[in-house]
């Protein structure tokens, strides 16, 4: 509103200028609220069977001429005893134990409680007979079949060859 003092119009300052940072807050905290209910959730890379849970089943990028990956992951959760019997993938033609029991075929008992990472410098599972490079950011599928859980079909995920996820 407008009002004459003296020569020329000035404006008249808002009654309402306190309130203003408030306004603005609400508005803030609404609009992030809206894109938080729009945006899609994160997906977790965790694959529950009956007695145990899978965290996140990854390999790293491999070069052209590479015949094996390592295939890392964590399992935890575990109510029941129960056994990892079979690994396959599209992208490789076998799996077998890593490091201390290398060479063996996939055998690995997961006992009640436990809690079992398996990373590059440790514990893993080999993937054997490359049908082709697995290039970073690609994901492919993984099935694991247990003696007591039965089968989870999970999603291989390729980190860089050099960083470390867990």
């Amino acid at each position: 509103m407008r009002r004459a003092y003296g020569r020329g119009l000035v404006q008249e300052p808002c009654r309402n200028m306190r309130l203003l940072p408030v306004r603005r807050h609400f508005l803030r905290t609404g609009l992030v609220l809206g894109a938080a209910c729009a945006l899609r959730p994160a997906q977790a890379c965790e694959y529950q069977a009956d007695y145990l849970r899978v965290t996140h089943p990854w390999t790293r990028a491999t070069n052209a001429d590479a015949t094996t990956a390592v295939l890392c992951m964590r399992l935890d959760e575990v109510t029941e005893s129960d056994r990892l019997i079979a690994v396959e993938t599209p992208v490789a033609t076998g799996a077998e134990m890593g490091v201390a029991e290398s060479g063996r075929a996939v055998d690995l008992a997961v006992p009640k409680g436990s809690v079992i990472d398996m990373h590059d410098a440790g514990l893993h599972l080999r993937l054997t007979g490359l049908r082709h490079p697995l290039q970073v950011g690609r994901e492919y599928a993984l099935r694991l079949d247990f003696e007591r859980s039965g089968t989870v079909l999970a999603r291989l995920s390729v980190d860089f060859p050099t960083m470390r996820f867990r």
